[in-house]
């Protein structure tokens, strides 16, 4: 269309239509997506930068679920530690009954009682995993926190077994021995209790390492929350500031298509000379 000559006028009044239309398909763009900056096109700088905001923030919200597996099998382990710990109070209560008789069938009976309670207390341990990481059966746990690997927790686990950290001896028919059945009972007595010591210090080692990764949790998710806040920042639209603008534009666009109307007029005048 270069071969059409227009008037300065019309040409002048036709520019600012086009820059109108443009800045009203902008405003709705931003209306539509509710971003101003949709593209690198908009703003480079803000644009590449709640990028990076928001890749890292994806990258810590994929931690959050390893994070809270680690909490899970921590809890988990917490939790056979408390039903242990029942189980060796019920083993220690029969053992102190068993030295309190001389009942040598009695006595049997507490021993065979004693040795279901160790038992239990082994498949406890064994059932005390979550996600296949037991921690009560010697299981190393390491926790991440951070994408590039940087910032860990190793939990050590323990083998919480009668056999294993617990070492308590099974009673047996050693109980009811005439002659050395005292000294086996307090031989198991003097185990259990220090048993229970052990669980009881596994369950303070447990309960710190379960308030730091909760602590990095709550951290972890505050985290994406400032860095999905300040992506935002770099790209949301005000909708009521795009609103405005419309009707502004709109308003604008109404008052361009009339100027330019007045602009083709003065130039129709030259044809009514030869009319």
């Amino acid at each position: 269309m270069s071969d059409i000559v227009l008037s300065q006028g019309v040409r002048s009044n036709l520019l600012q239509l086009q820059q109108t239309s443009a800045l009203i398909e902008q405003t709705q763009t931003r209306l539509a997506t509710g971003k101003r900056v949709n593209s690198a096109l908009d703003n480079p700088t803000n644009y590449f930068t709640a990028q990076t905001l928001n890749a890292r923030a994806n990258d810590l919200n994929a931690l959050l679920d390893s994070i809270g597996i680690a909490q899970q099998t921590l809890d988990a382990a917490n939790n056979g530690i408390t039903s242990i710990t029942k189980l060796l109070e019920s083993a220690q209560a029969l053992a102190r009954q068993a030295a309190q008789t001389t009942d040598t069938n009695e006595r049997n009976i507490l021993a065979s009682q004693f040795d279901t309670v160790l038992t239990q207390i082994d498949q406890m341990a064994g059932d005390s995993g979550f996600n296949g990481k037991n921690l009560l059966a010697g299981d190393t746990l390491t926790v991440i926190f951070n994408p590039d690997g940087t910032s860990t927790l190793a939990i050590a686990g323990y083998n919480d077994t009668t056999s294993g950290d617990l070492a308590i001896g099974a009673a047996g028919s050693s109980w009811g021995d005439a002659t050395t059945g005292d000294a086996a009972i307090q031989t198991s007595l003097d185990d259990v209790t220090a048993a229970l010591a052990t669980v009881r210090s596994q369950a303070k080692a447990f309960g710190s390492n379960l308030t730091t990764v909760q602590a990095r949790q709550e951290f972890t998710k505050a985290m994406i929350n400032t860095l999905q806040t300040g992506a935002d920042n770099l790209t949301l639209a005000d909708t009521n500031e795009e609103g405005a603008n419309l009707l502004a534009l709109q308003t604008r666009q109404q008052l361009s298509t009339t100027a330019l109307s007045l602009a083709a007029q003065a130039d129709q005048n030259v044809l009514r000379l030869f009319q």
